[in-house]
Order: C-alpha cells, then structure tokens, then sequence
C-alpha cells in the first residue's frame, strides 16, 4: 500500500515550511492558485499537489492544468463539467478525484464541520456512483482517485474509523468499475490549545484541561491502517494544523490597559486580522507574559486588539 503525505498549505504557508516539507518529499494539499505558486515558489512539486475547494476559478484552474497538478479534488458535477471544458481548450486531460460527503458527524465545531449532509463540501454518498459514471463520459477527464474530509480539530478517532468503514468499500467499487489509483482520507487530527504554556518545560503541550486529549498519531494509524491495507489503493493524507498548530507562537505587546465600568480590557498591538479563531468561533489560545511578571497575582481582563468590531479579541473573562 503506497502513501502520500499532503500537506495542508492553509495550516501555515509560511515558504520555509513549505519548502521545508517538500525536501522531505511531502506532497501538498492546496485551495487556491495562490497557495500552489507558493507551494512551487519553496520549491515543492505540482505533481504531488491535490487542489480542494469549493470555488475555483477558471485562472486556477488553468495555471493548476498547465503546472501539472496530481488531481482536482472535485466537490461538485458542475465543477467537473467545468473541468472537462476548460481541459479540452488547453488540450489536455483534468485529472479528478471527487470528493464523497459521507454524512459522518465528526463531533467538532460547527464551522469546521465538514463531512455532514448539510455542509456544503462533497457530493453525496448517495449519488456518488452516478457521478462518477457520468464524468467517466466526459472526454477530458481522467478519474484518479476518490477524497474525503469530515472536518478539522477532531480530538476522538471514533469518527475517522466510522467515515473510512463506510467509504472503504465505495472506494473499492471505484477502483474495479473506474480505475481509480487512490483514496484521500483527508486530515482533521487535532492538537492541544488548553496548555501549561507558562510552565516553559518540555511537554508545554499536554493539555490541562480535563476534557481536551489529544488524538495520538499512533491511536489513528492502530485504527485505519487495518481498514485501508485491503483496499490495494494508494493512501493520501492531509495533516495540516497536526504539523504546526503546536509549533507556532503569536507575539504582541500591550499598548493601554483601560478599567471600564464593567471590565478591564488590555488592548495590544494585534488583532482578529492576525488571528482570527477566537473572534471566528471562541477557540482558545493560552496567553502568556513573554517576561515573568514582578508578582503572581492574577485578574479577570478581556484581551483585545485595535480592529473596530466588538468580536476583535482574543480572550474574555480570562484570568492573567
């Protein structure tokens, strides 16, 4: 059983990472034109690169055609039909893989839901088959694979095993009735965010908070690779936030504390613009003083940055 390992570029694009991870022969996993020019910019390599997404345009998906990309993650008929026309003025074949909404509910947060009935990713597992039948006419494309994702920051591994034990088997079915040469099974591991940060010791990333345990990659594999061994396909997949969520820090400096009437707000020098998951959907991110402060004692404060929306902050009724 082949693999290959997609990085998430939306994790981080940062072209030291990229170029970092495509030395070590990593693929990569894109969502716009922009993210793959980075991508060849670190000199990664086209023919490794899946391109998800809902939306892409003509101009990507071009540029994408003429780079000689490994596959379209396709999301939708219309897109695929789209691809078959724009490969067929450029004179070459779309290579596709369709992404399958297994309606699994990956038990994470709602805006990052992604594998459910109701979310806009994927083509419905229902009408799956006939899809592929359908782009299997199409004269301009070449169906390569089949590709999942049922959401980000998953912390229980119950909900992979669940997507892989019902798509497996599509997967299967594809490969004898079209030929396909892979199955995405798409990332979403989660990381810790409730840390003991301000310890500055080596394990700073074991969660403190009783509810939050992270997903091993050992438990993951333990749990899939006896589902995906059987299938005889090429394995890929996408970690993005596993790789780098824990190795990266924001550093910003308190410009004015200000005592208002009901609070105590301390207003510093970044905001939602740089990072945009608190404001987004309340994520939490330890904040630590970067000099050990003269005393211990600790307030109730809002953190906040400059950007003229109330939902600009990064923690609230938080104790520092």
């Amino acid at each position: 059983m082949g693999h290959l390992i997609c990085y998430a570029v939306k994790a981080n694009s940062n072209l030291a990472i990229l170029n970092l991870l495509g030395t070590g022969g990593s693929g990569f996993d894109i969502v716009s034109g922009g993210e793959l020019f980075r991508v060849l910019k670190a000199g990664g390599d086209a023919s490794k690169c899946t391109f998800a997404g809902v939306g892409k345009t003509r101009q990507e998906i071009e540029y994408a055609l003429q780079q000689g990309i490994l596959c379209f993650n396709a999301e939708s008929e219309a897109e695929v039909r789209f691809l078959d026309k724009v490969a067929g003025e450029l004179g070459v074949k779309a290579p596709v893989a369709f992404r399958v909404n297994p309606d699994v509910d990956a038990k994470t947060h709602a805006y990052i839901s992604t594998g459910k009935s109701e979310n806009k990713f994927g083509v419905a597992f229902e009408t799956i088959r006939d899809a592929y039948a359908r782009a299997a006419e199409l004269p301009n494309i070449q169906l390569r694979g089949l590709q999942m994702h049922i959401g980000s920051q998953l912390t229980s591994v119950k909900p992979f095993r669940e997507a892989v034990e019902k798509v497996g088997t599509l997967a299967t079915e594809l490969k004898e009735t079209h030929g396909i040469e892979f199955f995405s099974i798409g990332g979403g591991i989660g990381i810790v965010y409730e840390g003991s940060l301000a310890s500055g010791g080596p394990d700073w990333w074991q969660s403190q908070a009783e509810d939050e345990k992270p997903l091993t990659i050992e438990e993951y594999a333990a749990n899939l690779e006896p589902l995906l061994k059987p299938l005889g396909l090429k394995i890929l997949f996408e970690p993005g936030r596993f790789l780098v969520g824990n190795a990266g820090a924001m550093i910003t400096r308190v410009l004015y504390e200000k005592r208002g009437a009901a609070k105590v707000f301390k207003i510093v020098d970044a905001g939602m613009n740089d990072l945009i998951r608190p404001a987004l959907y309340q994520g939490h991110h330890d904040i630590v003083p970067l000099k050990e402060p003269a005393g211990d004692s600790l307030e109730k404060m809002d953190v906040v940055g400059p950007v003229c929306e109330s939902s600009d902050f990064f923690a609230k009724d938080r104790e520092l």
